[in-house]
C-alpha cells in the first residue's frame, strides 16, 4: 500500500483527472478538505475502491456514487439538508457500513433510503448530533438487512419519534442497537420511551453512549432491559444523577433474566457523593461478564463477591480499589467468585503483591489476572495458586528482581514498562511452562545468546536493543511471534542477519516500526530500505574471495619481480646486509688481528684475462690491496708455503669460480687451506665469485666440499648486464673494505725496519 497526495483543487473542480492513473486505488480518505461538490465521474477510474471517507466537508447534497466494490462509505459531518440517497446507491451491492449525519438534516422522510431497500447494508450510523423534528414511520424498516444501527440523535423533547424509530428497527434484522447522546444533559424523562424493548426479540446488544441518566429513569430503563431479550447492556461515558431522595432502588422481578453481560465504562456522578444503590444481586445469577470501569468504586460490595455464581470475567479497572478495598475485612462469605476465570484490577491502588497472591487462592478457577498500572512493590515472598496461568504486572516499577516473585506455572507474563534492564537464561528457567512473554517499554540492551526456552511469542519493542543476532534466537525454536520494533537499531553488519535472513513473518510490526538509529548517515532510515552487501558482513565469504585475489596479486608481483631480475638484486642486497652485520659482530674479535692484504685472489690461470682486466683494476683502483700469486708469491719458496702465507696474511680469500677452477689442482689446495683458516679464524673469510655457471654433475670428487660451501654461503655471480655489473662491484668492494681500519700493520712495520736504507730527507715523506 502506498500513500498518495492529491491536490484538493483538482478533486473539487476536475471530473476525473486526479484518479486517472490510480486504477488500483482501494482506500481514499479526504476529510476536512472543504469539498462542496463531488462530480459524478470523479471515481470512474477507481473501480476497485472499497473504503471512501469524505466526512467533515461542505457537501450540500449526498453525491452520486457508482462503486460496485465499495464496502465502507463515510459521509457524516457535511452540510446536506436531507438524507435522500441518490438512485445510484442501488449499485453499491457490497456496501456494509454507511455513515450519514448533518447538522442541517433534521428530518427523515419516508423515501430517503429507498435506494438501499435491496442492499446488503449491515451497519447504519445515522444522525448529526442534533434533535430531529420529524421521522416518517417506516423509513428505516425498508433496510431489512441491517444488523446494527447507531443513532446519534437526542430525543429529550420528542420521545414519540424514538418510539416510532424503535418500532421500525424491530422490522429489520438488527441485533445490535447503539444510542449516542440519546438523553442530553439535564434531560427529564417523562413516560417510558423504552417500553417497546420488551417486544423486540432480536435485539441482543444495547449500548448507551454519552448520555445523562436520572435515577428515576434508570429504574424504568433497566426494568425494560431485564424484561427483554437483551444479553449485553453497555453504558459508556454516562452521567448519573440521583433525582430521587431514596436514590436507585430496583424492585425484585419474578422473571427469567437473560442478561449475561453488564458493562459500565466511565460513570460520572453529578452529585459529589457516593450513590445510593439498592438492588438484588441474586437476579444476576446467570451473568458471566461484569465490568465496572472508571466508576470511582473503592469497595467491592460483599454480595458481589459471593452471589454471582456464574461470573467468569470481572473487570474493575480504572477505579479507586486497594488491597483491603477489594478483599474487605468487613465481608464474610463462604466462597469468592466460584467460577471466575478472568480478573482485571488494572489502574487501581493495589500495592502488596504478597498479600494479593495469598488471597487469590480463594478463587479456585482464576486463570488470568491483570494488575497493571498499580503501585505494586516487592518485599515478601509470593505464594501463588497453580491455576493462575496469565499475569500482567505492566506499568509497575518492579525491576529485574520481579521474576523471583512470580509463579512457576505461568504461561503468559506481561512485564511491560516495569523497569527491567536485563533478561537472562536464569530468569526464563524459572518458568518451564511459559509461552508468551511481554517485555515492551523497558531498558533491555541485548537478547542473550544463551537463551533456551519454548517461548511462542516474545515482545521486546521499545527497549534499548541495538541488534538481534542469529545466536540470540537459536535457543527459541518454537518462537512464532517476535515484536521488536522501535528499538535504537544499529544498521551495520551486526544487524545484517536480522535484516536479510530472519523470517519476517515472525515480526507483526515489520517494517513500519523498524528504523536505523545509527550511524548518523542512515539515521531514521527504514531498515527495510537499508542496503549492505553480504560480502562486507560475512568474514568467511571475504576470506574465500580475498584468498584467490591475493594469490593473483602475489603471482603478478612475482612475475614482475622475476621479469625485472628481482631475484638477483635481492641476493645482492642480502649479501651487502650480511657483510655489514658481520663486520660489526666481528669488530671485537678482529681488533688485535693484523692483515697484509684485503684479499687473496684464487683463480685458474685460464681465467687470468678476466682477473687482470676486470677484477684487479676495479678493486685496486678502489684502494683495496690484493694478493695475486703471479705477482706476490715469494720466489724460491714452495708453492704450498706461498699459498698458506698469502691466505693467512689476507683478510679475505676471494675465489673466482669457473669450470677451469674446478679442474685446477692448485685451486683445490688454495680452497682447502682457506677453508681451514676460515674455521680457525673467522667464519666469513671466504668470498666466492661465480664467473660462469658450473653444473653440479661436473664437479670432481675432490671439489665436493665446494658444493657444500656454495649451498651454505652466499656467492656473487658475475652478470653480463653492465647495469648489474655496477651493483656487483659495489657489493664486492663493501665485502673487502670492512677491515680498512686495521689492515697493513705488517707493511708499516717493514717500512720502519727499512727506514735506514732511505735517505733522511725522504723519511718525512713516508710518514
Amino acid at each position: 500500500m502506498h500513500r498518495v497526495s492529491l491536490p484538493v483543487d483538482e478533486i473539487r473542480t476536475s471530473p476525473a483527472a486526479p484518479f486517472q492513473r490510480l486504477s488500483q486505488l482501494c482506500f481514499l480518505k479526504a476529510t476536512s478538505c472543504g469539498l462542496r461538490v463531488i462530480n459524478p465521474g470523479l471515481f470512474v477510474h477507481t473501480p476497485k475502491l472499497k473504503f471512501l471517507n469524505i466526512s467533515n466537508n461542505l457537501l450540500d447534497f449526498i453525491p452520486d456514487l457508482s462503486l460496485p466494490l465499495l464496502k465502507i462509505l463515510d459521509l457524516a459531518g457535511n452540510q446536506y439538508g436531507s438524507y435522500q440517497l441518490p438512485a445510484t446507491f442501488e449499485t453499491l451491492a457490497n456496501l456494509s457500513a454507511l455513515y450519514l449525519g448533518s447538522e442541517n438534516a433534521l428530518q427523515v422522510d419516508f423515501n430517503d433510503f429507498d435506494s438501499l431497500s435491496d442492499s446488503s447494508l449491515k451497519h447504519l450510523i445515522l444522525g448529526g448530533g442534533f434533535e430531529w423534528q420529524r421521522y416518517d414511520r417506516g423509513s428505516l424498516a425498508k433496510m431489512k438487512s441491517l444488523q446494527k444501527i447507531t443513532l446519534k440523535v437526542p430525543f429529550c423533547e420528542n420521545f414519540d419519534l424514538l418510539e416510532n424509530l424503535l418500532e421500525d428497527v424491530n422490522e429489520t434484522q438488527t441485533t445490535d442497537l447503539e444510542l449516542v447522546n440519546v438523553l442530553p444533559d439535564l434531560c427529564n424523562v417523562t413516560g417510558d420511551p423504552f417500553r417497546s424493548l420488551r417486544a423486540m426479540p432480536l435485539i441482543k446488544d444495547f449500548t448507551i453512549v454519552n448520555t445523562w441518566i436520572n435515577s428515576s429513569f434508570f429504574v424504568l430503563f433497566l426494568k425494560n432491559v431485564l424484561l427483554s431479550n437483551v444479553r449485553t447492556l453497555t453504558f459508556v461515558n454516562v452521567t448519573y444523577n440521583e433525582d430521587t431522595a431514596e436514590g436507585f432502588r430496583f424492585p425484585t422481578l419474578n422473571h427469567t433474566i437473560v442478561l449475561r453481560s453488564l458493562i459500565f465504562d466511565g460513570v460520572n456522578h453529578y452529585q459529589y457523593r457516593y450513590p445510593s444503590i439498592e438492588i438484588s444481586v441474586d437476579m444476576f445469577s446467570k451473568m458471566d461478564y461484569l465490568k465496572f470501569s472508571g466508576t470511582g468504586m473503592n469497595i467491592v460490595p460483599c454480595k458481589v463477591m459471593s452471589s454471582l455464581p456464574s461470573l467468569e470475567t470481572l473487570d474493575l479497572s480504572n477505579n479507586l480499589l486497594s488491597d483491603t478495598g477489594f478483599w474487605w475485612s468487613g465481608c464474610s462469605y463462604t466462597s469468592v467468585f466460584p467460577k471466575l476465570r478472568n480478573l482485571s484490577l488494572s489502574k487501581n491502588r493495589f500495592v502488596d503483591l504478597s498479600f494479593i497472591a495469598q488471597h487469590t487462592h480463594q478463587m479456585k478457577y482464576l486463570e488470568s489476572f491483570d494488575l497493571s498500572f498499580n503501585s505494586i512493590f516487592l518485599d515478601k515472598p509470593c505464594f501463588w495458586p497453580i491455576h493462575i496461568t496469565s499475569l500482567s504486572l505492566s506499568n509497575n516499577n518492579l525491576g529485574n528482581k520481579v521474576f523471583s516473585f512470580l509463579s512457576q506455572y505461568l504461561q503468559r507474563i506481561d512485564l511491560s514498562k516495569t523497569g527491567i534492564t536485563a533478561l537472562t537464561q536464569e530468569d526464563l528457567l524459572q518458568f518451564p511452562m511459559l509461552k508468551h512473554l511481554f517485555l515492551s517499554f523497558n531498558s533491555i540492551k541485548v537478547i542473550p545468546t544463551d537463551l533456551s526456552h519454548t517461548l511462542v511469542s516474545l515482545y521486546i519493542d521499545q527497549n534499548s536493543i541495538t541488534s538481534i543476532s542469529r545466536e540470540s534466537l537459536a535457543g527459541l525454536p518454537s518462537l512464532r511471534t517476535l515484536k521488536a520494533g522501535d528499538n535504537p537499531f544499529v544498521c551495520s553488519c551486526d544487524s545484517y542477519w536480522f535484516m536479510t535472513a530472519l523470517n519476517k513473518s515472525l515480526l507483526p510490526d515489520w517494517p513500519l516500526d523498524y528504523t536505523c538509529s545509527t550511524p548518523p548517515s542512515v539515521a531514521d532510515l527504514p531498515m527495510s530500505e537499508y542496503r549492505t552487501s553480504r560480502m562486507s558482513c560475512e568474514a568467511w565469504l571475504q576470506a574465500v574471495v580475498a584468498l584467490p585475489v591475493t594469490m593473483l596479486i602475489v603471482l603478478a608481483l612475482c612475475s614482475a619481480f622475476y621479469a625485472c631480475d628481482g631475484v638477483w638484486y635481492t641476493k645482492m642486497l642480502w649479501m651487502w646486509i650480511r657483510v655489514k652485520r658481520r663486520g660489526q659482530k666481528q669488530a671485537n674479535l678482529l681488533n688485535n688481528t693484523t692483515f697484509r692484504y684485503h684479499s687473496f685472489i684464487s683463480y685458474s690461470h685460464q681465467d687470468s684475462a678476466w682477473v687482470e682486466s676486470k677484477l684487479v683494476p676495479s678493486l685496486e683502483g678502489a684502494g683495496i690491496s690484493l694478493c695475486i700469486h703471479e705477482r706476490d708469491f715469494v720466489p724460491g719458496q714452495w708453492i704450498v708455503d706461498n699459498i698458506i702465507n698469502c691466505v693467512e696474511e689476507s683478510y679475505k680469500t676471494l675465489f673466482v669460480l669457473s669450470n677451469h677452477f674446478v679442474q685446477s689442482e692448485w685451486c683445490n689446495y688454495e680452497l682447502f687451506f682457506a677453508q681451514h683458516r676460515a674455521i680457525d679464524a673467522q667464519q666469513d673469510s671466504l668470498v666466492f665469485i661465480l664467473l660462469e655457471p658450473i653444473p653440479t654433475n661436473s664437479l670432481p670428487k675432490k671439489f665436493l666440499k665446494l658444493r657444500k660451501l656454495l649451498m651454505q654461503q652466499t656467492y656473487l655471480e658475475w652478470p653480463k648486464d653492465e647495469r648489474k655489473q655496477q651493483v656487483f662491484w659495489v657489493n664486492l668492494r663493501s665485502m673487502l673494505q670492512v677491515a680498512d681500519h686495521r689492515i697493513l700493520k705488517d707493511m708499516a712495520l717493514e717500512l720502519t725496519q727499512s727506514a735506514s736504507l732511505i735517505p733522511d730527507d725522504l723519511v718525512p715523506l713516508l710518514k
